[in-house]
């Protein structure tokens, strides 16, 4: 029967229906789970010069929103951080020391975090992980191109930087003059009004001057 097959032609137009029946299954991609973080790398202490943050939203209070890709399955996550935490996705632990974003009054605007990624790397399936330092820096989300995580299977940038400054507490539209100005728009300075002109002063009458005297002649 072999021989038949490979005689007429069977089997080799058998082949690459097989193999496109098999291509056509989709890969069933399990979803990452967040683990704990071992002890020894869940604290991060920020640099000594992100402790002095300067203006807008203290250090503490910030969140910055970092992208995760998985290039293996193409899924992307967006996770929540703020200074000081480490998250772990699978093999990744990813650790954010502080995120800044440019004041409003500052051109051009940047938003940009410092983030430290480890992956962990088995000598055999199944064999406790050995955490690998694969990039330590500042990410940008405006020039991504200035630093890059390089990395064959994980992917890492900055998405956001939640924090405010001084003024955007409260908008325009909140102020007192809001009422009689519903656009927020300031209300023109009135001009003065004019003072009146002074009266002109009398001016003294010309002297006359005498007249000739009569000789009689």
């Amino acid at each position: 029967m072999a021989q038949l097959w490979r005689r007429f032609g069977i089997l080799p137009a058998l082949v690459p229906l097989a193999v496109l029946a098999a291509c056509s299954e989709k890969p069933d991609f399990l979803t990452p789970e967040e683990t704990e973080v071992p002890d020894e790398l869940a604290r991060f202490e920020p640099p000594q010069s992100s402790q002095n943050a300067g203006l807008g939203t203290p250090l503490e209070e910030r969140v910055a929103t970092l992208g995760l890709l998985n290039k293996r399955n193409n899924l992307t996550q967006d996770i929540e951080m703020k200074p000081g935490e480490a998250r772990r996705v699978g093999d990744v632990i990813l650790r954010l020391a502080t995120c800044e974003r440019t004041a409003p009054w500052e051109s051009p605007p940047e938003t940009g975090a410092f983030v430290q990624v480890l992956v962990a790397q088995r000598s055999a399936p199944g064999a406790n992980p050995r955490w690998q330092k694969i990039f330590s820096g500042w990410l940008f989300k405006n020039s991504p191109s200035l630093n890059v995580v390089e990395h064959p299977i994980y992917d890492v940038w900055v998405k956001d930087c939640a924090m405010s400054f001084p003024g955007e507490e409260q908008p325009l539209a909140d102020s007192p003059n809001s009422a009689a100005n519903p656009r927020g728009t300031p209300s023109p300075a009135p001009s003065p009004s004019p003072s009146p002109s002074p009266a002109p002063s009398p001016q003294p009458a010309p002297e006359s001057s005498p007249a000739p005297a009569n000789d009689g002649v």
